[in-house]
């Protein structure tokens, strides 16, 4: 049954969200000043793996967990897991509000990824998207300056990754339930991460505990109150406020890190948030459509 269309409960969710999205930032720099990327990665996986269990059960227990995609669950999630850990590492080194807007550039790496491996057009407003997503990287990155900062580098692989990610996703939910993608991708990355994070362990001090839980429940939160929000109002409306991490990204750092943005960051954040705009109409009937999965 389609939930009755509410604005005010499509803002509760998003806004829930977003509460997810930035504490899972603050948390995983908190967890990755003391313990390595690859331990909080596999913390995290096996934290959300218990969180997910009862949900698996009520949807029919393991058994119901078997796919026929298991090479493309893999592949998904080799990709996933390389921009999980860039992601996490990129926190080390650049402020988030500069992070958070080039991690917005994904969808531009979903929609040339789309065109390349799915077929699907680039239309003007997609292209324009594309056109105005490099325009506001570059002059974050600015290249002419003499130097790029290497955690520039990193978040806009993780963005590239997780573009790769949400084409495959996208395939993957012609077959299998949201459930299933997401048993698979705590499963994988738990396996992929088990050697790393064993070779770098260290025991969690008990203070860090607390903000591991935070990372493993965000990582699960994030995704659900966001599709949540889409059942009660449409994309257009959801996705600019999901905009809205950008500059409380901004905020957090500078009262939490003292960090500064400069004019360019925050001129390259607006053409890269313009373009995402651009591309809500497209955006819009993907969206609808996995959450109807």
């Amino acid at each position: 049954m389609t939930p009755t269309p509410s604005i005010p409960k499509a803002a509760f969710w998003m806004a829930l969200s977003i509460a997810s999205f930035l504490l899972m930032s603050v948390a995983g720099r908190t967890t990755t000043t003391v313990l390595s990327v690859f331990q909080v990665l596999e913390l995290r996986s096996i934290i959300g793996w218990v969180i997910l269990l009862p949900l698996v059960l009520a949807r029919g227990g393991f058994a119901a967990m078997a796919s026929q995609r298991l090479p493309l669950h893999i592949a998904r999630n080799i990709v996933h897991y390389v921009g999980q850990g860039a992601w996490l590492y990129a926190l080390t080194l650049i402020p988030l509000g500069v992070l958070v807007s080039i991690e917005f550039t994904t969808p531009i790496w979903t929609a040339l990824l789309a065109f390349l491996f799915l077929g699907e057009k680039l239309n003007r407003g997609r292209i324009a998207s594309i056109i105005f997503g490099l325009i506001g990287v570059f002059i974050i990155v600015r290249p002419s300056a003499g130097s790029i900062e290497s955690g520039h580098l990193v978040v806009l692989g993780a963005a590239m990754c997780f573009g790769a990610s949400v084409v495959m996703v996208k395939a993957l939910t012609r077959t299998d339930s949201v459930v299933r993608i997401i048993f698979w991708m705590l499963v994988v990355q738990s396996v992929l991460g088990l050697v790393p994070a064993l070779i770098e362990w260290r025991n969690p001090p008990l203070e860090i505990w607390p903000w591991l839980l935070v990372i493993g429940f965000t990582g699960m939160s994030s995704h659900f109150c966001m599709a949540r929000a889409l059942t009660y109002a449409d994309a257009t409306l959801i996705s600019p406020m999901d905009f809205l991490r950008v500059p409380l990204s901004a905020l957090i750092g500078w009262l939490l890190y003292k960090e500064q943005i400069d004019i360019f960051t925050a001129g390259g954040a607006a053409l890269i948030l313009t373009g995402n705009l651009l591309n809500l109409p497209c955006r819009s009937a993907k969206m609808a459509a996995a959450t109807a999965d």
